[in-house]
């Protein structure tokens, strides 16, 4: 054991902060290891939305030891498990489609109404925007 030079009070105060120093760490990796957790959870919900998954239950099958947090805060290896689900269990899959069933509008050219085929009031308030415009 090492003696430490100075008051005793300094010895336990080194001591009471060095044990303070391993909690805030430990605090700091178990507030990390949570975000990262949260972090492959969105990206795995996403990915498997993406794929057509119809009940996202269905992720609680999926094995996640290859789906980890790079460096960057980019999840790697999402895209690769819901496939190999995807694979393994596709009956948790429904076909690709848009969220809407709607058809898309048709397209018109907008047409110009000649003067001659106006009514008066129709002519003065296109006369009149006409000339608030200029």
């Amino acid at each position: 054991m090492t003696e430490l030079t100075g008051a005793p009070e300094e010895g336990t105060e080194i001591l009471a902060l060095r044990q303070r120093n391993a909690e805030l760490q430990k605090a700091l990796l178990d507030a990390q290891d949570a975000a990262n957790s949260r972090l492959i959870a969105a990206e795995l919900r996403a990915e498997a939305m993406r794929s057509g998954m119809i009940d996202l239950d269905g992720l609680k099958l999926l094995d996640r030891p290859d789906v980890m947090v790079g460096e960057d805060g980019t999840v790697r290896g999402a895209r690769r498990a819901v496939t190999q689900l995807r694979q393994d269990k596709p009956w948790l899959f429904g076909e690709r489609s848009s969220s809407s069933t709607a058809p898309v509008p048709a397209t018109a050219k907008p047409v110009q109404k000649m003067a001659t085929e106006m009514s008066l009031e129709e002519w003065r308030r296109a006369r009149a925007e006409l000339i608030r415009r200029k």
